[in-house]
């Protein structure tokens, strides 16, 4: 049953993962936010394909794209061209009269964007991410909390054991060597990882 409009406020974003190495980003602003979104999905996705356009170029940056060879350079002003071929486009310069003149811009496109620090004219939002090898979280507070948000990620990180990633290799190779149908290799595989799917204790938060 689909949830009625009538109930309590919810977070109605639909969550996805994207092959960003399959993609082409752009990221519009130099400066201290255009290295916080870079490094976001660098950190995520090592290998997307991204191009970074700003008058002034944080030297941070530049260090960066020195050891990574999908991140191409561009220290100058905008252009409409920019967006020829794009997939994802990424606002964050210090000036809020061109943000929005670029996000319209972009939306004529029809591409998906992000302008940082301005909800109303975001497609997508950048979460907060847990990260242990093949094991990925994305977790999103609609924008209420970014604080809490950041609490929770410090809080799955630290509960998932760096063997993880075995575990989930393991569990691969458990899974292709079942035998039967479907749904007894569920039933399998459900009853194996029961023991991780205990309740997180309450006093596990930090506060």
């Amino acid at each position: 049953m689909y949830p009625s409009k009538n109930e309590d406020e919810q977070n109605n974003l639909f969550p996805i993962f994207l092959k960003s190495e399959k993609l082409q980003t752009l990221i519009v602003g130099g400066g201290n936010v255009g290295l916080e979104k870079l490094t976001a999905l660098l950190n995520n996705s090592p290998d997307a394909n991204i191009i970074l356009i700003g008058k002034v170029i944080h030297p941070d940056i530049k260090i960066i794209a020195e050891t990574t060879p999908n991140l191409m350079l561009k220290e100058r002003a905008f252009a409409l061209n920019d967006l020829q071929d794009k997939d994802i486009v990424i606002i964050a310069t210090n000036d809020s009269h061109e943000n929005k003149k670029i996000y319209q811009l972009t939306k004529r496109k029809k591409i998906l964007v992000n302008v940082a620090d301005t909800p109303d004219l975001c497609d997508f939002y950048l979460g907060s991410i847990v990260r242990k090898g093949n094991l990925k979280i994305a977790i999103s507070t609609n924008g209420k909390s970014p604080t809490l948000a950041k609490r929770l990620r410090e809080t799955f990180t630290e509960i998932f054991p760096d063997e993880i990633n075995e575990v989930l290799q393991n569990l691969r190779e458990i899974r292709d060597e079942l035998k039967g149908n479907f749904d007894y290799k569920v039933k399998k595989l459900n009853e194996i990882t029961n023991v991780m799917t205990n309740k997180i204790p309450e006093n596990t938060i930090k506060k």
